[in-house]
């Protein structure tokens, strides 16, 4: 079974997620206090990946907005910036795809102390892989340089895309006897990193024990699973939930609307760079499944008899795809079991 939840090496590394998760609740209260003098457009998502809002009574607009987080500082120390284009990508179009949306565009943002001609362009050439990975454009975006506020850079995006709004998949469906499909991560994607630089302070980046050099590992950029999902909706199998594994690993499923209890017994094998980030951070299991993906970096939630057509389409894009529990009758909760 799945051990108590646990926080104390991610706050010592500087992350109080509990302070975070007030914050927000406090920032959302805020913001729920505008008076736009008008009835609200926005799809009732609360809590889920993406808003929704409506243009008509057909149709609704997917919005998402996320950066890299400091991961960046990896590719500052590193000197190499052409992969956290991806990254910032990849946080915002799989956030996009989880209510079923079609990512369309992405706007960016690019804070910098100073403007570095090279820099920018390394940038910019991730952002166009990420891109064509996601099938968006790019119209525009935003470059300050914010010298007296950055001390080196951030980047972020606001994504957008369309869904029809009687297609939204927000989870409500997932019903007991539904089966979780798990796709592989490509690593630790963009979440966790004040941790692991934490545990990992003192090795080289150009250290090799794990196959590549540590740096390398670290910049892996994070997956884009727009195209995979794209066609499995295509695909004719019911789909009733799909989660982005981000902070939070596969508490991420309790995103999801339905009041059911998901049962983690065959979870996806982590990359070894996790194990390295738990023996030298020491950081306790149940911790380390709480803020990294831990291999798995993507859900989806099907009916069992749709299991079959659903691996099928999956695996065209991520042959190691596979069932990795189902959905119980029960309270909110996941319970990971060991492996």
């Amino acid at each position: 079974m799945s051990e108590p939840n646990g926080e104390d090496a991610y706050a010592k590394a500087g992350v109080s997620q509990s302070d975070a998760d007030l914050a927000v609740s406090r920032l959302v209260t805020a913001l729920a206090t505008a008076d736009i003098g008008r009835p609200t457009r926005q799809v009732d998502l609360k809590g889920h990946y993406a808003a929704v809002i409506r243009l008509d009574n057909r149709t609704g607009i997917a919005l998402s907005t996320d950066g890299v987080g400091t991961k960046l500082l990896v590719a500052e120390e590193l000197g190499r910036f052409d992969t956290v284009g991806i990254d910032c990508i990849a946080m915002n179009v799989n956030d996009i795809i989880c209510v079923g949306a079609e990512p369309l565009a992405m706007l960016d943002y690019l804070a910098v102390e100073k403007a570095d001609p090279e820099m920018c362009e390394q940038i910019g050439f991730g952002l166009a892989r990420g891109a064509e990975l996601a099938g968006i454009e790019i119209p525009g975006g935003e470059l300050a340089q914010i010298g007296d506020l950055v001390k080196g850079f951030d980047i972020a995006g606001a994504c957008f895309g369309t869904i029809a709004l009687d297609s939204i998949i927000d989870g409500s469906g997932v019903t007991p006897g539904d089966v979780v499909i798990g796709l592989p991560s490509s690593g630790i994607h963009s979440n966790g990193y004040t941790l692991a630089r934490s545990a990992l302070d003192g090795i080289p980046l150009d250290d090799s024990r794990l196959g590549r050099t540590l740096g390398e590992i670290l910049l892996e950029p994070t997956e884009i699973y727009v195209k995979a999902i794209k066609d499995l909706l295509a695909s004719g199998a019911r789909v009733h939930g799909l989660a982005h594994i981000t902070s939070g690993g596969l508490e991420n499923l309790l995103r999801l609307k339905a009041e059911v209890t998901y049962e983690i017994t065959n979870p996806l094998a982590p990359q070894p760079v996790f194990e390295l980030i738990a023996e030298r951070g020491n950081v306790p299991d149940a911790e380390m499944y709480e803020v990294f993906n831990m291999g798995c970096g993507f859900c989806v939630v099907v009916p069992e008899e749709d299991e079959e057509a659903a691996l099928k389409a999956l695996r065209g894009h991520y042959p190691d795809a596979r069932r990795i529990g189902d959905v119980a009758a029960g309270e909110r909760q996941v319970i990971r079991h060991s492996r």
